[in-house]
């Protein structure tokens, strides 16, 4: 799967670059201006609600590459431990990484309507869908999964683990916006408007 920076420029959707999800970590280290963890999500959450918007009327089904987007999260927590690992404090910044998804994890999970609340509508899949991730965006954790690590790993991990809790309640909340059920991010309180998109420079004469 790949990863995209898309923006618009005279009205269209223009592919700016193309990073492999997975291997993220990697070209991410060549990059010299990365945006803080917020900021990524801003663009992020911003792309799945014009994603959202530009399939209003496609079938779930023939939406391509499909409408629920949580390696977009996953590429931000991928970010700010590349920059955290950057740092002179990298053990400092990974906590305070970890503690900020934390922290934006549970705003998302806060306006999760419960699926009992959705009324006696026919279940479709999309419903169905919900209440799976609903349920998973409201669970625990088995145990101490960085445990055993030293410290700078064990930051590491945290925040690796911080990111996906994250993503569990992103993918509830992305699957509760299909449905109409839950506020847009920035509305919520829990994102900003994206930054602006600089001007293409003119090519030189």
């Amino acid at each position: 799967m790949l990863r995209r920076f898309l923006a618009p420029r005279r009205g269209a959707v223009t592919v700016l670059a193309l990073v492999p999800a997975l291997g993220a970590g990697a070209a991410l280290a060549q990059d010299t201006a990365l945006p803080d963890f917020q900021t990524c999500m801003d663009i992020e959450l911003a792309h799945f609600e014009q994603r959202l918007s530009m399939h209003a009327e496609v079938p779930l089904e023939d939406v391509a590459g499909g409408l629920w987007q949580v390696t977009d999260t996953y590429y931000c927590g991928t970010v700010g431990i590349v920059r955290c690992d950057r740092s002179d404090r990298r053990v400092a910044c990974q906590e305070e990484l970890e503690a900020e998804q934390d922290d934006m994890a549970e705003a998302v999970r806060a306006g999760l309507p419960d699926p009992d609340s959705m009324g006696a509508q026919d279940e479709g899949w999309a419903r169905r869908l919900y209440r799976q991730a609903h349920a998973l965006a409201l669970g625990s954790s088995a145990g101490p999964d960085c445990a055993g690590n030293d410290e700078l790993m064990e930051a590491w991990c945290a925040a690796r683990e911080a990111n996906t809790r994250l993503r569990s309640a992103i993918l509830a909340w992305q699957v509760g916006r299909y449905l109409g059920i839950t506020e847009s991010a920035v509305d919520a309180g829990w994102a900003n408007p994206p930054p602006p998109v600089r001007p293409w420079p003119r090519p030189e004469q």
